[in-house]
């Protein structure tokens, strides 16, 4: 096993141990996750590269290896998965761009606060 795949381990595993310790919460998690990588309008394939780009997003080290697995699984190509990061990046720097300058706009037109 490499690190990657230690870490998607570690996360399945105390997963397992919540659902001793809250059973209903790890069962309601299970069902919900479930229900949102279901079969629907989106293939398989695409609702992992959504998860992933959001995994990129958020900064989620084990979401990005694990949705990364799963897409691959799913039919992803290599091309589709540096698509997906490049797209993931796009989005970043948008709303990098998108809130940064929309917010400094007001402090250009108020004086300094001394």
């Amino acid at each position: 096993m490499d690190l990657m795949d230690d870490k998607i381990q570690a996360y399945k595993n105390e997963i397992t141990e919540l659902g001793k310790t809250l059973p209903e919460v790890a069962d309601a998690y299970h069902q919900f996750t479930g229900e949102c990588f279901g079969p629907g309008s989106l293939d398989a394939k695409t609702k992992q590269l959504i998860a992933l780009g959001i995994s990129l997003a958020a900064n989620n080290e084990i979401c990005t290896y694990y949705h990364v697995n799963e897409a691959r699984s799913k039919g992803a190509t290599d091309q589709d998965i540096i698509e997906t990061v490049a797209v993931a990046g796009a989005v970043g720097a948008g709303h990098a761009f998108s809130q940064g300058l929309t917010r400094i706009q007001h402090s250009f037109q108020s004086p300094p606060i001394q």
